[in-house]
This record gives C-alpha cells, structure tokens and sequence, in this order.
C-alpha cells in the first residue's frame, strides 16, 4: 500500500514530570504507531517534546514549525489538550491532524487506540473525511498597547480572581454596545469548544459547520443573562469594569491580573485547524459516545 502521505508527523501526550511507567508506556504507545507508518510507507518524525519525554532517538525530531514546514500530516497520539495544543501550532501552515485516543473518547481525538490499524490504513490511502474547524484570535489591549495575544481552538474565557467577588464587564459586538454584565466570569467560545466549558455553563452545542460562537456568562447575577450565539464574522470586546485579580485564559494559555480598563478584543483568526476522520465518521455519533446519550435505549 503506497500512502498519499509522505512524512508524518508523531505528537504525543506527556506530562511536565511524567513518572517512570508514564515513559514506558508513552514510549511504548509511540514506538507502535510509528513502526505501524513505517510499515505504510511513511518516513516517521518525532515532535521535539514528544521525542524528548519518550526517550526515543531513532526518529527524527523537529518543533512545531519544522513539522509544519516539512511533514504532510500531523498523527496526534493523546487526548483533546494534546491536539488543542499542536492544532493551534500548525494551522498557519494548513497540516493535516489525525487524533489516535489513548485513552477515552475524545471529541477531536476520536480514533481509538485499539482500532488503528484498521482505521488509518484506509486513511493514510486517502480515504477519509476532511473537517475544518475556525479558530480565535484574541488579544489583552491595556490602552492602545497589545499585552496578550493569542489563538484559541475551544475558547476565550474572561474570570474573576480566586478570592474576589463577582467581575463587572462590558460587552460590545462590532462596535455596538450589548450589556453589561456582573458574573464569575464570560466564555467566548468555538463550535469546537461548545461542548467544553461552555457547555457546562448552560452554553448551546454548535455543529463545527455553524459559522458561530457562543457567548457564555458565567453564573450570572441577573438570570436573563442567557447564552448568546454570534456569527463568527464579529468582533467581540470585553472590558473590565470592575473586580480585582480578573484573568483571562485562551484555552490553555493565560494572562493573569487583568486591570481596570483592559479589553480583550476577540475575532476569527485567518486560520483553520484540518482535521481529518474515517470515511462515513458522524458528529453526531462523537456526541452520543462522548455525552452517554441513550444509554440503555436503541
């Protein structure tokens, strides 16, 4: 079988001080998929930090940009953080990810572990789904100075300190003022993100297609303070009215200490994330798996 990729890229998950058996067993997961791609054709490089925590030196290893510069499909081995993180990295140079999960059911890593070899070998001859996912490009304006700025796959979220009371904010889309808001804290949040924290703070579950994003209040003080969907073609600003320690976080990444004043200016980057599935792969099915829907039932 000659596979439509030629360089593949392994992204692995690993933790900042990962335990002896944690190695082993990451070490072991990533030396099988990669003797799997070899077997396929491919010629197998190693994300640095991937190869750094696994201890393997049989492959080469690049950093994110070397892997975007040279390789034509990203394999992320892992849960959602560990394609949130490398997805965020290689979407300016339109690479390709597949998500293997070791683990659980992922709603972006949707490839179970035990069934790769039937799954990617259809997959890396070219059969297969493509799904484009939009990302955030957000930014901290303290005056007319960037302070912050990033991108977002899941979401933007605005929170009040860990010790203080509620945070005051000003909401504007497209220049227009909407409301102010008292809350714990205000979620800007991706289709893709829609079923993260979002979700969990009454936000609506957005299919990937819909051009749109959600904003989400935070236990709100005043109950008609609902979840709202905009098109993702807005320009979202939130200011800081009030509320001490404030911070705000761009998935993983975060700014803590906001100050009074500050706005967190929120649009829809130029890039996309490539993510590719098993031909015949269902949002919906993902949804069911994930979210236990109609257990017990047909």
């Amino acid at each position: 079988m000659k596979s439509k990729f030629r360089q593949v890229a392994l992204i692995g998950k690993y933790q900042s001080a990962p335990t002896a058996a944690q190695v082993a067993s990451a070490r072991r997961v990533i030396s099988e998929v990669a003797l799997f791609l070899e077997e396929k054709g491919c010629d197998v490089v190693l994300e640095d930090q991937t190869a750094h925590n696994t201890d393997l030196s049989n492959y080469p290893a690049m950093d994110a940009v070397g892997i975007g510069h040279n390789c034509d499909l990203g394999l992320v081995v892992g849960g959602d953080g560990t394609m949130l993180g490398i997805g965020r990295q290689l979407a300016r140079f339109d690479v390709p990810l597949i998500g293997i999960n070791h683990g659980r059911l992922g709603f972006v890593t949707d490839i179970p572990f035990e069934s790769m070899d039937k799954t990617l070998t259809p997959m890396l001859r070219g059969e297969y789904d493509e799904d484009a996912r939009s990302l955030i490009h957000g930014r901290v304006m303290r005056g007319d100075e960037c302070v912050f700025d990033a991108l977002a796959m899941n979401d933007v979220v605005v929170h009040r300190g860990g010790t203080a009371g509620m945070v005051e904010l000003r909401v504007e889309v497209d220049g227009r003022f909407v409301a102010k808001q008292r809350a714990d804290g205000l979620i800007v949040a991706t289709p893709t993100g829609s079923t993260a924290y979002s979700l969990s703070a009454g936000g609506p579950i957005l299919h990937p297609s819909i051009a749109g994003w959600v904003l989400a209040p935070i236990a709100p003080h005043t109950l008609s303070n609902r979840p709202v969907v905009f098109a993702n073609t807005s320009e979202i600003a939130i200011e800081i009215v009030s509320g001490r320690d404030a911070s705000a976080s761009f998935d993983m990444q975060s700014l803590a200490s906001l100050m009074k004043g500050d706005r967190i200016i929120v649009k829809r980057s130029e890039h996309q994330v490539r993510f590719l599935h098993p031909r015949g792969w269902s949002y919906y099915d993902t949804l069911r798996n994930k979210l236990h829907w109609n257990e017990g039932g047909v």
